[in-house]
């Protein structure tokens, strides 16, 4: 595993992020744009023949467009299948994940405890070197910790066809997609590429659904009464995003009687009620239109408060 766990200057890729790499040169995941790959193959070479983790360093001053150094800690990787499956039920369950790598800032002789461990709840942490808990940080070690939030969700209810635009786009983002489609429609899951769930549930039916604040919802029936009987039933939920297709004035509409009918919706509920979804790019097109509504989920998800613009403006 390949970890960039320390930047200075500037770089395409933060630390935090990570890659896997097979004794065959197989890659899942990167840690830039797909310049320093090809160096990070190489060192882990070394890696394999010993099972000793080291650390590398990649100056992008020289090579690079990016004016920092990146230094990414190379370790074996050891997955148990009690490990596997205690992982598998924290995705399962939604829960965070919590990561924390101990790393130096040189390419000298690695000291021992350079590795990357796991937990669960921040108290009992299991090395990704092997199952065992042996939390022991030495003190000339630098410390790296992040938490994972569960996978991303987005929950789209219609069916038509740029619901299956959207659909795919929101998958290329490795989101989780779960498509919700009338009862009677015939479709299968295989209709919808880049779902992971076909739904065929009533607007009464979704209660059971989990959706949580690591979630977006879509509301795109096409149908007034749809989309509102949905939004009224959205609220035993909580979504960091709703997005209805539609003008302003159907939106103004659709506020008036959610309030109107349920007087005790909290203002924080109704802020995150985005219609028409999606920002102003002059979207046309079915990918235009899933291309502005993944934009606007990402500004806010990221709390990114500024009016979006060219980054050659900023």
């Amino acid at each position: 595993m390949a970890s960039v766990v320390a930047l200075d200057g500037s770089s395409y890729r933060k630390p935090g992020v990570r890659m896997l790499i097979a004794e065959d040169g197989t890659m899942t995941g990167a840690v830039s744009g797909g310049c320093v790959e090809k160096e990070v193959i190489f060192q882990a070479a070394s890696v394999f023949k010993t099972q000793q983790s080291k650390m590398m360093t990649y100056d992008g001053r020289y090579r690079l467009g990016c004016e920092g150094i990146l230094y990414i800690s190379l370790e074996p990787l050891t997955i148990t299948t009690d490990l596997h499956n205690t992982i598998q039920q924290q995705f399962k369950a939604r829960s965070p994940l919590y990561i924390k790598s101990y790393y130096r800032k040189t390419i000298e002789e690695a000291p021992l405890g350079l590795q990357t461990y796991i937990s669960l709840d921040k108290k009992n942490w299991l090395s990704l070197s092997s199952s065992s808990a042996n939390h022991n940080n030495p003190k000339e070690l630098a410390e790296f910790e992040q938490t994972l939030a569960p996978l991303f969700q987005v929950f789209i209810f219609g069916a038509e066809h740029d619901s299956v635009q959207l659909c795919l786009l929101c998958s290329f983002m490795g989101w989780e997609v779960i498509v919700n489609a009338p009862p009677n429609d015939p479709r299968e899951l295989k209709d919808f590429p880049g779902a992971s769930q076909l739904l065929h549930l009533n607007p009464e039916e979704i209660k059971p659904l989990k959706i949580d604040a690591n979630a977006a919802v879509i509301l795109m029936n096409h149908n007034y009464a749809k989309d509102f009987n949905f939004l009224i039933h959205l609220m035993d939920h909580a979504p960091c995003y709703i997005g209805i297709l539609g003008s302003r004035k159907r939106r103004i509409k659709l506020l008036n009687e959610l309030i109107e009918i349920k007087p005790e919706v909290s203002y924080e509920w109704v802020d995150r009620i985005h219609g028409p979804a999606g920002l102003d790019i002059a979207a046309i097109t079915p990918q235009e239109i899933a291309n502005a509504i993944i934009s606007e989920i990402l500004v806010v998800t990221r709390k990114h408060k500024k009016a979006a613009q060219s980054l050659s403006l900023i």
